[in-house]
């Protein structure tokens, strides 16, 4: 068992004259089924190819990407684990500062917008060979987008990064008939037939029972459009229903997008995760510090694919898919036995989950030969009378696993949808989460409290998080032990406005906590919620929605879920002005803040002096060295002490 080949050294090591493929990847190369390009080459080499890797090329220099010089039968390209623009920027635009992804955290190692940099390099020093481009980065911008750090519509990615084909969702069916296809001598531009992929054409005359799209041209200038070809895609991400979407561009190009390729079979999971990984990253990066990356996922465990939690501002409908897919617990413990071997295992699993970590089948078991439902979803706005709630197989294998010799604790990390669990009329598994799983915090998503945000969100009502929250409480009490909640909260999300975002202030002032960490709304690709960011508009149903896009007022929905802050001490205040909430300023324990400090009238003079109302040009001398000393206490002229009294006699 070995890595796979990094040079031509290598190459000549392992027998190999020329690779097959090649795989161009934005991320530092990590041999652990965790990283989506693990996954594709080993599964590769598993149906006999070979593959070199090229980790994040220089893409300043086309000599970077010739190391291993053309492959037989095709370059394939991802941009990382992530979008390398998410991997890049904060919400705000400013760059962040280190990338969990490259050796050292160093950032800066990929270019933005990574897949159709490297694409566009290829296709300059290679004019003929084929190009497949895959990962998250290409798979939510496989149709026309909305790109959030250009604010622009964008085209496919198909088409900007110059490939021949793009595979999409988790991609280990398509790019094995890809391999094959191409292996069998059919052109690249004839593989028009792969479920799961994305190809190019200027005829679309062969295609039975497709949806053609509003027009590239349409949605840029009619932002509506976008929103109803969306609505249509959204409809479209099952393989038991979808149907092939068209999407015109000018000069006759058209982009076709596949229906989804099928759900794996729990065998084939196995199979997926059960391939020699290395399991770490390369050892060319150990003298760089090694990928931090690495850090939180080396003793985690992937328990199933696919999420019908249906959340808004989330991707996986579109990547993953509504069906849930599981590996056994055979090959789950399997997994943790090799774990237990690690020198570094201090024998703390730190989490068995996924997508939705309490989700280990599919929601209903028409799912399974019909699909999913187009029109509804499976727990929102309420959970549907079909939804199978059963924790017990989940429970099965915690039990296992806790069993293991050498395994001392077993975390869940990964998302526990509470509405779903709430659904159970058994509390087996929510006691033992609490008795066993809980890293003294436990980490839920509520992500508002007005059901007015929470129903564009696509999220549970408030009385479901607190009827959560309020069983929590009590098992912990039974169990004699403490342990917390930590609530993950969004500011700005499309449909709030300064009342949602003071309503969800006045919440936390009841509950007596203040979030460490708020999350702006993050507008990604191929997300609802992003839509609406874009347009205005629900796709869902035409609606107009509220959108908060003024930087200013983004900062004072944030101040107010952070309140307490003293930093945020003028943005809140200016968001309770604004917001006709006057009433929340003042000293009883309602009240978010205090007043600013004012001056009494004088006595005996009948004279009132100047005070120090926010903004009005009144304060006094007084009033304004009192303000400076509130704001920078250090900055406060020393007390004479009795210390310095007699220092200075001396």
């Amino acid at each position: 068992m070995s890595f796979l080949p990094i040079s031509i050294k290598d190459m000549k090591n392992q027998g190999i004259t020329q690779l097959d493929f090649v795989y161009v990847i934005g991320d530092a190369y990590v041999d652990h089924p965790s990283f989506g390009h693990a996954i594709i080459s080993r599964i590769l080499e598993a149906h006999g190819y070979s593959v070199g890797i090229i980790s994040q090329p220089d893409w300043k220099d086309e000599n970077s990407i010739t190391i291993f010089g053309k492959p037989r039968l095709a370059f394939l390209v991802s941009g990382g684990n992530m979008d390398s623009m998410v991997n890049h920027y904060f919400v705000s635009g400013k760059r962040r500062p280190t990338d969990a992804y490259t050796p050292g955290g160093v950032m800066g190692k990929r270019p933005d917008h990574a897949t159709v940099v490297y694409g566009n390099l290829i296709r300059k020093v290679y004019k003929e060979v084929p190009i497949v481009i895959g990962g998250i980065e290409a798979s939510l911008r496989r149709l026309a987008h909305y790109d959030y750090w250009s604010n622009s519509f964008k085209r496919s990615i198909l088409l900007d990064s110059q490939a021949d084909l793009l595979s999409y969702g988790m991609g280990e069916k398509s790019i094995i008939a890809i391999a094959e296809a191409l292996d069998s001598g059919i052109a690249v531009r004839d593989i028009t037939f792969i479920p799961g992929t994305v190809y190019r054409t200027k005829d679309i005359s062969g295609i039975c029972d497709g949806i053609v799209l509003p027009s590239y041209d349409d949605m840029k200038t009619q932002p509506e459009k976008y929103a109803e070809s969306f609505r249509i895609q959204y409809q479209n991400t099952d393989p038991f229903t979808g149907k092939a979407l068209i999407e015109a561009y000018p000069n006759g190009i058209y982009a076709v997008q596949n229906p989804p390729q099928p759900p794996l079979s729990t065998q084939e999971m196995d199979d997926i995760y059960e391939l020699p990984y290395m399991r770490t990253y390369h050892p060319i990066y150990e003298a760089l510090g090694g990928v931090p990356a690495i850090t939180e996922i080396k003793f985690s465990l992937v328990s199933n694919r696919g999420c019908f939690g249906g959340c808004n501002f989330c991707a996986l409908t579109f990547h993953q898919g509504r069906t849930v897919q599981v590996r056994s617990h055979e090959s789950i413990l399997r997994e943790a036995e090799l774990m237990t071997t690690d020198p570094d295992f201090k024998g703390y699993i730190h989490d068995v989950g996924g997508p939705t970590a309490n989700f280990r089948h599919p929601s209903c078991k028409k799912q399974l030969t019909k699909g999913v439902c187009k029109d509804r979803q499976c727990l929102f706005p309420a959970p549907c009378p079909n939804l199978e709630v059963d924790h017990s197989d989940y429970l099965a294998l915690l039990r296992k696993l806790r069993a293991l010799p050498g395994v001392k604790k077993v975390f869940i990390r990964s998302g526990i949808r509470f509405d779903y669990l709430m659904a159970d009329p058994d509390d087996t598994f929510f006691r033992e989460l609490v008795e066993h799983h809980v890293s003294g915090q436990l980490k839920v998503a509520p992500e508002h409290i007005s059901d007015a945000v929470l129903t564009l969100l696509g999220k549970p009502k408030k009385a479901v998080y607190e009827a959560f929250v309020k069983k929590y409480t009590k098992l912990n009490e039974r169990l004699g032990k403490k342990q917390f909640l930590v609530p993950y909260l969004m500011s700005s999300h499309p449909g709030s406005t300064l009342k949602e975002a003071i309503e969800l202030a006045e919440y936390l002032r009841d509950l007596g906590y203040m979030p460490e960490q708020v999350q702006d709304f993050y507008p990604t690709p191929s997300t609802v919620s992003t839509v609406m960011y874009y347009t205005g508009i629900d796709p869902r149903d035409g609606k107009k929605v509220y959108v908060c896009r003024n930087p200013h007022e983004k900062a004072m929905q944030r101040a107010l879920i952070q309140y307490r802050n003293p930093n945020n001490y003028d943005l809140v205040w200016e968001a309770l002005i604004k917001g006709g909430r006057e009433d929340l300023i003042g000293f009883d324990k309602k009240c978010l803040i205090r007043p600013r400090k004012m001056k009494e009238p004088a006595e005996n003079t009948g004279v009132r002096k100047k005070t120090a109302l926010h903004g009005n040009g009144m304060q006094s001398a007084k009033a304004d060295a009192r303000e400076k000393e509130r704001r920078n206490p250090t900055e406060r002229p020393k007390k004479k002490t009795i210390r310095n009294v007699h220092k200075k006699k001396k």
